[in-house]
């Protein structure tokens, strides 16, 4: 079952695992390049697929909604495709391994897909250069201002998923700070070491700091704009 809002790039998929390497329809006009599975019928971890994740290694690796990296190679309990070769989702269907995060039979699963929108959202991923300041930092282009971005580090385990906003930080630096991963509440960054700044298109790190902008360290991130331009209504 489908639930789709094509213009914003985004849809619902439930679905009754197999046991066997499948696809589901996404319902959406092009392929999705995240996408975030949960079994709801059992104590099994959040599961993410991100596009930018495969181009690190083949076939698609995936990560968790946890502090872990990514996981590739031939310890992957879950792969999109078959259980040999990964299958990226394409523009109808995500494709799903026999794993039990994402395939248990007779088990329900809940999948949430999204794909980037010129001007309302940005799926991809940047390299850390562990810049110390608003000037040397990584920056990140998105195509609009953003008002909610996410990131994780891929290539190391310890780092949760950052999340920012500018309701609770309105004006730059953006210093207050949320973990998706974690029950920890609000924190702000005593030395600024996990501040970004939320610029007319894109973000900037500021920090050389292991959430947002470690050397060598591989991120993605999601984006959402705080005026997205597709649908303004300025003349």
């Amino acid at each position: 079952t489908v639930s789709a809002n094509v213009a914003a790039g985004f849809s619902i998929a439930s679905y009754t695992g197999s046991g066997s390497a499948t696809s589901f329809g996404h319902g959406l006009s092009s392929a999705p390049e995240m996408v975030v599975i949960k079994n709801r019928d059992a104590n099994d971890n959040w599961v993410v697929f991100h596009l930018s994740l495969s181009s690190s290694s083949a076939p698609a690796p995936y990560i968790l909604l946890t502090n872990a990296a990514a996981v590739t190679g031939s310890s992957r309990r879950f792969r999109y495709g078959d259980d040999n070769d990964g299958v990226v989702p394409d523009s109808t269907k995500v494709y799903i391994g026999s794993g039990e995060e994402v395939n248990t039979s007779n088990e329900k699963y809940i999948a949430y897909c999204f794909h980037s929108v010129d001007g309302y959202s940005k799926f991809g991923r940047y390299d850390g250069n562990a810049g110390s300041n608003e000037v040397d930092g990584t920056f990140v282009f998105t195509g609009f201002r953003p008002a909610f971005v996410m990131c994780k580090l891929t290539t190391s385990a310890g780092e949760s998923w950052l999340i920012k906003d500018n309701k609770r930080s309105p004006f730059n630096p953006a210093d207050e700070w949320l973990y998706a991963d974690k029950n920890s509440a609000e924190a702000t960054a005593g030395t600024a070491l996990r501040d970004i700044d939320f610029l007319s298109n894109g973000f900037k790190t500021r920090n050389a700091e292991g959430s947002t902008n470690s050397s060598g360290g591989i991120y993605l991130y999601l984006a959402f704009a705080e005026t997205p331009f597709k649908y303004s209504n300025a003349r």
